[in-house]
C-alpha cells in the first residue's frame, strides 16, 4: 500500500533496488523527503509494479555489474525498461546503462541501454569531487526550475560523448553536460530512463526538489 499525504493523494511508490550498492540509505531518505513513499527491496514483484525504479551504484563499473547479475538486478531493469516503466540511475547507476565501462585498462560490459563507454576524466584532479554547475538540456524535467543550481559530484569516471539516434516518433533525449576538464555528461532524460552522474541525495534542496520533479512525472498505475 501507498501512503497518503496530507491533501488525500496517494504519495508515488519508488522501489530502490537493493542489491549491495552502498549509499542506499541516504537516497530512501532523500526520495521519501521529495514526496514518494520509498521501499528499499530485492523483491521482484514490488519492483515491477512500483510506479518508479531507482537504481544507485557506488564504487568500480565492474563491481556494480558483477553485483547487479548476482542479484539479477539487470534483468529487473530490462524488464521494466521494456514495459515504459520509469527507472533512475545515479552515479555508477548512470553509467552502468551505457555499453562499456573502461577502468584501469579493464573493459566491462553494462546493461546497454545507451551505446557508448565510461571512460577516465580527463582532469587534473581526480576524482572530481564537490558541487559544480550543469548545462541543462532544453526542454528538462528533471531540472525544471533548478537551471542554476549545484550539484554534488564525485567520481573519477564519466560518459564523455552521447552518440544515440533517435527515430520519430519517439522523443529526442533531453542531456545534460557538466565541465570538469573535459565535457562529460551530467545527466540523461530518455524515456522512461533517466539517470544523473552526480547524487541528487547528497545535493541539498536542489537535488530534493531534482527528485520531486522525477517523482512527479511518473505515471501513476
Amino acid at each position: 500500500m501507498t501512503e497518503a499525504s496530507d491533501d488525500g493523494r496517494t504519495a508515488p511508490l519508488v522501489a530502490v533496488l537493493d542489491y549491495g550498492s552502498g549509499n542506499v540509505h541516504s537516497a530512501v531518505k532523500a526520495l521519501s523527503a521529495a514526496g514518494a513513499d520509498v521501499r528499499l527491496t530485492s523483491d521482484r514483484g514490488l519492483i515491477q509494479d512500483a510506479d518508479g525504479l531507482l537504481v544507485p551504484g557506488v564504487g568500480a563499473f565492474s563491481a556494480v555489474m558483477s553485483a547487479l547479475h548476482a542479484s539479477r538486478g539487470d534483468e529487473l531493469i530490462e524488464r521494466r525498461l521494456a514495459g515504459g516503466r520509469p527507472v533512475l540511475g545515479i552515479c555508477v547507476g548512470m553509467q552502468v546503462m551505457f555499453e562499456l565501462g573502461v577502468e584501469r585498462g579493464h573493459d566491462a560490459e553494462g546493461l546497454g541501454q545507451w551505446p557508448g563507454a565510461v571512460t577516465e576524466l580527463d582532469a587534473p584532479v581526480l576524482p572530481h569531487m564537490g558541487w559544480n554547475t550543469v548545462r541543462a538540456g532544453e526542454g528538462s524535467t528533471l531540472f525544471a526550475g533548478l537551471e542554476d543550481e549545484r550539484f554534488y559530484f564525485v567520481h573519477s569516471y564519466a560518459a564523455q560523448q552521447w552518440s544515440l539516434e533517435v527515430m520519430k516518433p519517439f522523443a529526442e533525449p533531453v542531456v545534460t553536460w557538466c565541465d570538469y576538464g573535459t565535457p562529460f555528461l551530467a545527466a540523461v532524460e530518455n524515456g522512461p530512463l533517466s539517470a544523473t552522474q552526480f547524487h541528487p541525495e547528497k545535493s541539498g534542496d536542489a537535488g530534493i526538489r531534482l527528485l520531486s520533479n522525477w517523482i512527479g512525472a511518473l505515471p501513476r498505475h
